[in-house]
């Protein structure tokens, strides 16, 4: 993390406010923080907050607040953001069925950290994994905290279309695709659970700094959890902790 916070200009309405250089559950806590901070304040010309893993990008009303002046609020906000009472965090409990046709690269995975197929399940669901932001498509989330013990390349070529719920492995990173979508991750399992739907309210499943949690199952419960969540009668396991660090 910075000592000090850099303020980039990105545009004629746009500011980057960068907390660091590294991916870590500290910098994101703050960015957070701040997120939540900013959003109390109205009368500022914000139109949006865009956070990612290190910085927030800040998208604002140039005719209601000028640069300099937003500059010197945002520093005003962030030096009191020691004050802010971080709360409780949300776990998220995904049930997931892994491979199989439901996640067709596990053997993959497997063969190319030497572990058996089970191991690789084992540790994959043995971690809460720290949501750090959203993107790609709606409701993608990235997740850290994975164990470099089943780090997998990417797909040398992409698939054309991954099913709602696929779990997949790229790199030192681990996500779960929303929707149906083009992708080049490794697939080792899915969830039932919907992660994105237009109609509900709110339409994402998951937020910033929110911890993820895999179950696994075996395809008689994921079919049954399929036809609840269908039915909109599926409720998503989500437990509460005051402690914001979690297991990443």
């Amino acid at each position: 993390m910075y000592d000090k916070i850099k303020f980039i200009p990105a545009g004629d309405r746009s500011i980057v406010m960068e907390f660091g250089n590294s991916i870590s559950p500290e910098i994101n806590a703050r960015i957070r923080n701040m997120v939540a901070a900013i959003d109390e304040y109205e009368s500022l010309g914000i139109e949006e907050i865009i956070p990612t893993y290190r910085s927030i990008l800040i998208i604002y009303d140039p005719l209601t607040i000028d640069y300099n002046s937003i500059i010197e609020k945002l520093k005003e906000i962030e030096s009191n953001l020691d004050n802010i009472d971080e709360g409780e965090i949300r776990i998220v409990e995904l049930p997931t069925i892994y491979g199989g046709e439901y996640g067709p690269d596990i053997e993959f995975v497997a063969e190319h950290n030497g572990l058996t197929i089970d191991e690789v399940i084992e540790i994959h669901s043995s971690t809460d994994y720290l949501l750090y932001m959203l993107g790609f498509t709606p409701g993608f989330g990235y997740l850290g905290g994975m164990s470099e013990k089943i780090e997998t390349p990417r797909l040398q070529v992409p698939r054309t279309k991954i099913p709602a719920g696929s779990t997949g492995i790229a790199g030192k990173q681990t996500g779960i695709y929303p929707i149906d979508s083009p992708g080049g991750w490794q697939l080792i399992g899915r969830t039932p659970v919907k992660l994105y739907n237009p109609m509900a309210e709110p339409p994402v499943l998951l937020n910033a700094g929110d911890y993820i949690r895999f179950i696994p199952i075996e395809e008689k419960e994921y079919l049954e959890i399929l036809d609840l969540v269908n039915a909109g009668e599926y409720e998503v396991n989500i437990v509460k902790r005051g402690d914001s660090h979690g297991n990443d």
